[in-house]
């Protein structure tokens, strides 16, 4: 069963009769459906009445609606108003611009604006680059979406994947003080998406592709990432390889396996599974089996294949494996899920090699539930703040944008890539890693400061570092 979680928290405003004893029969009412009391304020006092609001997590939308008609029940209690504060926290939107200069009078307005805003222009104009000095690019990241492969909700449109967005860009900001700009295109042709970010690009320092479904954002990132002169990042492939790999590198020590020598089964053929293989593939991970609905993706494989999976066949399963997702599992060091819920079970993990490690990283519901496989793995990790060794993209994209604009870097390239996996995986001191901590925090603020000044460091050594100025 869920555990009552903080994106399911209401407000109640609760006017109760003033009589000793009332508000511990509504702390009863509460707890009897299995609702987990936070904060409780007196808002006022009225003639015999006190009104209350009383902060409760609850499990999902139903267990909300639960715990208010529990509430209702109790003698001497009405219930005036019920608040949802996730959907409290999203009204009007979760950004905004400030001004980083005030405009108090004339003299300030003819700086900013019109007429001296036109000698900035004019400089920029005989130097493109100076741009970098003299408006946000040098700090500014474009997030980009359809809304066509959002979290766990699918292909939901460009509308409602904006919340998701929003919250992108807060993060960018509070981890990496980076400006980032939701856009959400209304269009799926990937003719049009490119056209559309390259047009914007002179704006923006780099790009944060975001939310696409595959197969379609394997080429809109390969085409932008040719055509224009400054970072093309999607997040979903390359940030959750890049944090799968950070986790992997310090699982291996825990277990004390070499990393090149392992058995790795991905469940998942799309964009954050294909980049999960390219990148341990990199590292030297040789015998690596993906699998998608219809099972292993091996050489020669004609049903649900596509120019993805193609590669896939080409360049993973040495041993041409064959079956489905349970069957390959036999004899794994390590199952990577960036799939869907419940693909797999205990008896799964049991055909496994001795000390697995299993990161279920399907969001909000994993693989397999960590309370069925926790006794019987040597190392869990799932996408959730809820469990140990949550495996985020948040632990990548702000350290890594952040050094990319730092040495205003043309490109992502493997290298820079590998830095950011190495340096979140630093961040976890050998002395301190065992099997329920091998990631960093996602709120330890020297992860950005780390990442950020290793990617920097591969800008400049691979030779995709711009100039300064």
């Amino acid at each position: 069963m869920k555990i009552p979680s903080p994106s399911y928290s209401i407000t109640l405003r609760l006017e109760i009769v003033n009589k000793i004893g009332m508000f511990g029969k509504v702390a009863t009412a509460i707890g009897d459906v299995g609702g987990d009391i936070g904060a409780v304020d007196i808002v006022g006092v009225g003639k015999g009445v006190i009104v209350r609001d009383v902060t409760v997590n609850a499990r999902d939308e139903a267990h909300e609606r639960d715990i208010v008609e529990s509430v209702k029940k109790v003698e001497g209690v009405r219930v005036l108003h019920v608040s949802d504060r996730t959907f409290l926290m999203h009204h009007g939107g979760k950004i905004e611009i400030h001004n980083k200069v005030p405009v108090r009078n004339r003299n300030d307005l003819s700086m900013v604006y019109t007429p001296g805003v036109a000698r900035v222009c004019m400089a920029i104009h005989h130097d493109k680059e100076k741009a970098y000095r003299f408006t946000i690019k040098r700090n500014s990241v474009a997030i980009v979406t359809d809304g066509s492969a959002v979290l766990g909700l699918g292909d939901i449109g460009p509308e409602a994947a904006m919340p998701v967005m929003e919250g992108k860009a807060m993060l960018f900001k509070e981890f990496a003080n980076i400006d980032a700009f939701p856009i959400a295109l209304s269009t799926r042709d990937p003719e049009e998406i490119i056209k559309v970010v390259k047009y914007i690009s002179p704006a923006f320092g780099g790009i944060n592709l975001e939310d696409i479904s595959a197969p379609r954002c394997f080429g809109i990132e390969e085409r932008l990432k040719r055509e224009l002169d400054i970072p093309v990042f999607h997040d979903d492939q390359h940030g959750t390889a890049v944090v799968i790999l950070a986790a992997l590198i310090n699982a291996v020590k825990v277990v004390r396996k070499n990393i090149e020598g392992l058995k790795v089964v991905i469940s998942g053929a799309g964009a954050a599974g294909t980049a999960c293989c390219k990148m341990l593939a990199m590292i030297g991970i040789k015998d690596i089996i993906v699998c998608d609905r219809a099972g292993a993706i091996y050489r020669g494989r004609k049903e649900h294949m596509n120019p993805i999976k193609e590669w896939l066949s080409e360049h993973a399963n040495p041993r041409m494996v064959k079956g489905n997702l349970s069957a390959v599992m036999t004899g794994a060091d390590v199952f990577i899920g960036v799939s869907a819920p419940n693909l797999i079970n205990v008896a799964d993990i049991k055909r496994m090699s001795h000390d697995p490690i299993v990161f279920a990283l399907a969001n909000p519901e994993p693989e397999i539930a960590p309370e069925d496989a926790l006794p019987h793995v040597r190392i869990l990790a799932t996408g959730r703040s809820d469990y140990p060794n949550q495996i985020n993209n948040m632990l990548c994209f702000p350290g890594l944008f952040r050094g990319l604009l730092n040495s205003r870097a043309k490109d992502v390239n493997d290298e820079i890539k590998l830095a950011a996996a190495v340096a979140i995986a630093s961040m976890v001191d050998e002395n301190d890693l065992s099997e329920d901590y091998i990631v960093p925090s996602i709120f330890d603020r020297r992860v950005v400061t780390e990442v950020a000044s290793r990617v920097s460091d591969a800008a400049h050594n691979t030779g995709v570092a711009g100039k300064e100025g």
